[in-house]
């Protein structure tokens, strides 16, 4: 070979080397930026088109009782879906290690098999559409059909996980529980007031996905931890609440009433042991009930209280020092103020009957209550029932809570400061009837009214307690003497053998008023209530019952076997020892 054909291979060469160096060196310049100046972003463009994401739900909180029964929890339920476009046959391998393959027809009958579909209504939804990623197979199942579906193994279908609200317990205390509006936020009772502790926190996961959609195996991460909700516990025993609706329900139908309501309170706790409403809502079924009855009456319904408010005009006056149970009255079946204010007994006598404050509560005279209570100033009186807190409403915070209806005293005239005395003029709630009568068995102290104990976390510590600092809102004294005086009514009222509780002392008061016609004037109807505590000797309990607009019985006899029947249950479930100590025998005539 010549000189020049060896410089031309030569060159050749070089130029082929250089070639390839260049290329080389594209490459390598090409991999350095890939794997590593842009790796980062492709990495992320990468996940982002094989990744998904999903929610994992925190559930929100139960709603128990003062024991721990369940009255609201939250379940999951279930959404089965599938990939169409991801749909064909598909191999499983039974236990014995066997293979088979198995054909979208035969999976759709085995899935029809579950969830009581037919197989031709399973495979037409897979088939509808080929080309989708996404379908519908049944919705909410429950756990076990879920389960039932993915012990399949079918590589093309999907779950998804809904929390459902549930109440187990249905009407009873579903007046109180309440329920959501849109399945996660609480619109009425303690799923409202409590909705901040029920509230759960929803987390995040991501998965990978393979080429024909399939979530990869191994591949879910968590990016955000869900948390469940607290536990609203109730002062609430769910039994009680269960009896005090049904013995209410019963008396209701008997009576031809249009509603009611019994409470039953801790004397010496101020918490509320049963809300019963007449009628009450199914929080599973919310639309079974007209809206105006789906709240709490006992909260939410101010009504006159009648003559159950005179305990509290004498515990005033007995505290304020202007009368005792022995103070002596002349109460004439019509009585009229120096202003010219005038009303008249319920029952009609042509002699003043000769009382004494004793006499005058159990007689339910109510000129003999006007009479002693205008011994105190408007001013006084109103001083009286705010400390008594029946003109504002319950520290509980119930939704649409009312607190009463009662003009300022300056603003009262005549006739209002002489009704007022004896529960007309004035509107309270029945849990505000009860409060009063919790400060008069607790020896005048009255304690701030509790639905809610607190809101239980998932580590066992309780957060927002309530206040339960009490105040002084008359004198032991004359807290004990007005105990007394309603001690008469059970012993010797008209309603005395319906209050009757073998072994136990009763102190007792029963009140009838017209309710209003709906346009400024008394009409025909009434309202009857009775309100009392026991033992008479030592109060634990109270229990308040109203029943609105009865028809075979129009006065507090309508409410004093309700009364009667829910007391024993309470003092024989707390197993509270009978009184040992016979009542006082005050005179109530002279």
């Amino acid at each position: 070979m010549n000189t020049a054909a060896t410089r031309s291979t030569r060159r050749r060469a070089a130029v082929a080397v250089f070639a390839v160096v260049a290329v080389v060196a594209v490459f390598v310049v090409r991999l350095v930026t890939i794997q590593i100046v842009q790796a980062d972003t492709l990495n992320a463009e990468s996940f982002d088109k094989l990744s998904a994401s999903t929610s994992t739900y925190g559930l929100r909180g139960d709603i128990t009782d003062n024991d721990g029964t369940v009255l609201a929890t939250t379940v999951l339920r279930y959404d089965i879906t599938a990939s169409p476009k991801s749909v064909t046959d598909f191999d499983r391998t039974d236990a014995a290690g066997t293979t088979s393959t198995v054909t979208p027809t035969q999976a759709a009958a085995e899935i029809a098999a579950i969830t009581g579909q037919t197989s031709d209504e399973v495979y037409g939804i897979l088939t509808a559409d080929p080309s989708s990623n996404f379908t519908y197979l049944v919705k909410n199942v429950d756990v076990d059909v879920f389960r039932a579906v993915r012990d399949l193994e079918i590589p093309w279908i999907y779950y998804e996980s809904n929390p459902v609200r549930t109440y187990p317990n249905g009407a009873v205390a579903g007046n109180l529980i309440g329920f959501l509006s849109d399945g996660t936020t609480g619109t009425a009772g303690v799923e409202q007031i409590d909705n901040e502790c029920l509230t759960g926190t929803d987390g995040l996961e991501t998965y990978e996905r393979g080429a024909d959609g399939v979530a990869i195996p191994g591949s879910t991460v968590t990016q955000t931890e869900a948390k469940n909700g607290g536990t609203a516990v109730l002062t609430i025993d769910s039994d009680l609440q269960w009896f005090s609706q049904q013995t209410l329900a019963a008396r209701i139908q008997e009576t031809g009433a249009a509603w009611g309501t019994v409470v039953v309170t801790e004397v010496k706790t101020g918490k509320l042991l049963a809300v019963a409403d007449y009628p009450s809502v199914d929080p599973n079924n919310i639309d079974a009930t007209p809206a105006d009855q789906r709240g709490s009456i006992a909260f939410q319904a101010p009504f006159e209280p009648g003559s159950t408010f005179k305990a509290l005009t004498a515990a005033s006056v007995l505290d304020a020092g202007l009368a005792n149970v022995g103070t002596q009255v002349e109460a004439p079946y019509v009585y009229t103020d120096p202003n010219g204010a005038s009303t008249r007994d319920s029952e009609f006598h042509v002699d003043p009957l000769r009382l004494t404050f004793a006499g005058v509560i159990q007689e339910s005279s109510n000129t003999g209550t006007a009479m002693l209570g205008e011994l105190l100033t408007p001013q006084q009186r109103f001083d009286y029932m705010t400390k008594f807190h029946v003109t504002s409403p319950s520290e509980v915070g119930f939704p649409a809570e009312s607190g009463g209806i009662l003009a300022p005293w300056d603003a009262w005239d005549d006739q209002t400061n002489l009704t007022t005395t004896f529960g007309q003029g004035i509107s309270t709630t029945a849990v505000q009837i009860a409060s009063v009568y919790q400060a008069l068995g607790n020896g005048g102290v009255r304690l701030p009214v509790q639905l809610v104990e607190g809101c239980k976390q998932a580590d066992g510590t309780v957060t927002q307690v309530p206040d339960t600092t009490g105040s002084q809102v008359v004198s032991p004294q004359a807290a004990t003497d007005t105990i007394n005086m309603l001690e008469t009514v059970a012993t010797g009222g008209y309603a005395s053998a319906d209050l009757q509780i073998p072994g136990y002392r009763v102190a007792a008061k029963t009140g009838t008023a017209q309710m209003s016609d709906g346009n400024g004037a008394y009409g025909d109807s009434y309202i009857t209530s009775l309100a009392g505590l026991a033992p008479a000797d030592d109060p634990q309990y109270v229990v308040s019952v109203t029943i609105a607009k009865p028809v075979t019985i129009e006065n507090g006899l309508a409410a004093a076997p309700v009364f009667q029947k829910i007391m024993s249950q309470v003092l024989k479930e707390h197993r509270v020892l009978p009184s040992t100590e016979p009542a006082p025998d005050l005179p109530t005539t002279y």
